[in-house]
């Protein structure tokens, strides 16, 4: 029957590409195809007339021969993969996979089967190695995307579940979105600079990048991306790998940080080998002091640091710690630098590994500002104690001033009011008019009393203000020649029998711009020690001098004098000489016009000689300057 129209029936099946076997229902192959002869290996003459097992590895032709003759006696079209995975026998005894379709048919009422076969190995290698591949990439620790750079905007077509748990977006919003969604707001990388630039060039390209979560939780992230080519030489793909660095990115900058803080640290911090001694390394701030440079700390030791001496108590130290007596040492110690000076140090060590082998870390504190801070907190309580001392002794001299004072007042205030009271009394015994020159003797004792009483009250006055700082100077322009006459006209009430005042010349045209009450106190207290200090009959010498910025007032007597062992105490409050105790006064009125003179910019000073007399010179500035 095969042979009536065989050449119909050739050109039939040379332009089916699958390969086509035609069997009887005894599986005895009738016809094959030229495609069949390249599928199997064999050529049409090798087949005709075999059984169709020549072609089935032998473990399934069991099973084949119970499926064939159920597939005929159904007698339907049927694909055979659609039930399990079909394999095929090559003449070379390679097993292959193929897709099998039967199609039953008769002729003259005889079943045949033409069988239309295609190789599907490689293809089943593709899918298998794709799955393999695809599992591979799911699996992968690191997040990985694929783009497609034929379309728009260089969308996500493809994304592992790593990259979906790192991000933790969904897949609605990674697919067919461009990958810049990472960046969130943070668009102002350089990095991404140079990734645009590649993904435009087609270029492979690495960069780490800021990227953030969906939750805008940041991390770090190491991208490689590479392009994929068609035959054409066509980018279609981009493949992105994502390898999260948020730790390590955490522990290098922590790394950093702490190498910061090693290197800018002010203290001097150097680590040295535990068997050699010899430095690994020194931070900046112990190569500034020491003055070393690193290089050359290197081939150095803490030993040639040290001081003579030194060295035996450093190398007990690091003996101590090696044994492990002690995890750490504190000891102050001296170091040398490389200009030869030394200085105080406070020394940290312990010991530690890096790298496997054991090493000393030692801080350094230079405690130079300590230890001179010592030294001053020392000098200053020694400082402190001497004023101390110096305070209690004034105190107790102060107090015995104030014993000598009271004293002193009782006997100065009870002396005139004893001759005041005598003289009132004695008053009233005169009443006859020849006896006015009785009266007027004591009324003048009286009046001399009371005005005696009058400066003893004004100079306390003085001192307690001098004391608490409550002077008020008023400066005013005023004639010298006013202040001298009225001090002149005061103190001739005071005069002894025969004494007089030698009045100064030429002081009409002087002038001076002071505190006219003061200049007036500081005369009269002098005026008043000279006469009271001189015998009858003296004369006290009054010499006034000015020249361009001072006035010079020399006062002169020719009393008693002062002793020469008491001339250094003479302007000392409530002090007075020796030689004049059975002399009325008070002490305190060379103090009075030492301290006006030198609140107004003026000096005092004196020369006396014991029994011969005293001349005081004072100056001061003829404009005040307040």
């Amino acid at each position: 029957m095969f042979q009536q129209d065989q050449e119909i029936f050739n050109i039939l099946l040379e332009i089916i590409s699958e390969g086509v076997i035609i069997v009887d229902s005894h599986q005895k192959i009738m016809e094959v195809n030229k495609a069949s002869e390249i599928i199997f290996g064999y050529t049409k003459m090798e087949l005709t007339g075999k059984d169709l097992n020549l072609l089935i590895p032998s473990n399934y032709h069991k099973s084949h021969s119970l499926y064939f003759k159920k597939f005929i006696k159904r007698g339907k079209r049927r694909k055979m993969t659609d039930a399990t995975d079909i394999y095929a026998l090559k003449k070379d005894g390679t097993i292959f996979s193929v897709e099998v379709e039967l199609n039953p048919f008769s002729i003259y009422d005889k079943t045949y089967v033409m069988a239309l076969i295609k190789d599907i190995s490689e293809k089943k290698e593709i899918t298998k190695n794709l799955m393999l591949r695809t599992k591979a990439l799911q699996s992968a620790n690191n997040g990985i995307v694929i783009t497609d750079a034929l379309k728009y905007d260089n969308p996500v077509i493809y994304f592992n579940s790593t990259f979906q748990k790192l991000t933790g977006y969904s897949e609605e919003d990674i697919l067919h979105k461009n990958c810049r969604f990472l960046q969130g707001n943070d668009k102002d990388q350089k990095a991404l600079d140079d990734l645009r630039k590649a993904i435009k060039n087609g270029e492979s390209c690495q960069a780490r990048l800021r990227n953030y979560k969906k939750d805008g939780t940041l991390f770090w992230n190491d991208l490689y991306v590479f392009p994929i080519t068609d035959a054409n030489g066509v980018v279609t793909n981009f493949i992105g790998i994502l390898n999260d660095i948020t730790s390590r990115k955490k522990e290098e900058e922590e790394r950093e940080y702490l190498a910061s803080i090693f290197d800018e640290s002010l203290n001097e911090i150097y680590v040295f080998d535990a068997s050699t001694l010899k430095f690994i390394n020194v931070n900046y701030g112990a190569q500034k002091n020491i003055g070393y440079t690193l290089e050359e700390l290197r081939n150095m030791t803490p030993i040639d640091l040290k001081t003579s001496g030194e060295d035996i108590t450093f190398k007990r130290a690091i003996d101590v710690l090696l044994k492990k007596h002690i995890e750490k040492l504190e000891f102050e110690s001296e170091h040398k630098r490389k200009d030869g000076t030394t200085y105080p140090i406070e020394v940290h060590l312990q010991l530690s590994t890096l790298n496997g082998r054991e090493v000393f870390i030692a801080i350094i504190l230079d405690i130079t500002e300590r230890k001179n801070y010592t030294t001053k907190l020392e000098m200053k309580v020694e400082k402190r104690t001497h004023q101390l001392e110096l305070a209690l002794n004034r105190e107790k001299e102060l107090n015995e001033l104030k014993t000598k004072f009271l004293s002193l007042v009782s006997h100065e205030f009870k002396t005139p009011l004893s001759a005041i009271l005598t003289s009132t009394e004695l008053l009233g015994k005169y009443p006859l008019q020849e006896q006015q020159e009785k009266r007027k003797r004591h009324i003048k004792t009286i009046e001399d009393k009371v005005h005696f009483l009058n400066n003893i009250i004004n100079d306390f006055l003085s001192v307690e203000k001098l004391e608490t700082g409550k002077v008020n100077y008023k400066f005013d322009q005023f004639k010298l020649s006013k202040v001298v006459n009225e001090v002149v006209y005061d103190a001739n009430m005071l005069l002894k029998e025969r004494q007089q005042i030698k009045y100064p010349e030429n002081i009409d045209d002087l002038s001076l711009y002071q505190d006219e009450k003061i200049i007036q106190v500081i005369l009269s207290n002098l005026l008043y020690n000279a006469i009271n200090y001189s015998p009858e009959g003296s004369t006290i010498e009054l010499h006034i001098e000015q020249n361009e910025k001072t006035t010079t007032v020399t006062v002169k007597d020719n009393g008693m004098g002062i002793p020469e062992k008491d001339q250094k105490h003479i302007f000392e409050r409530y002090f007075r000489a020796h030689n004049v105790e059975n002399i009325q006064g008070t002490g305190i009125g060379l103090n009075i016009v030492k301290s006006h003179l030198e609140n107004l910019g003026g000096t005092i000073f004196f020369e006396s000689v014991e029994h011969q007399g005293t001349t005081f010179v004072i100056s001061f500035p003829n404009i005040a300057q307040p």
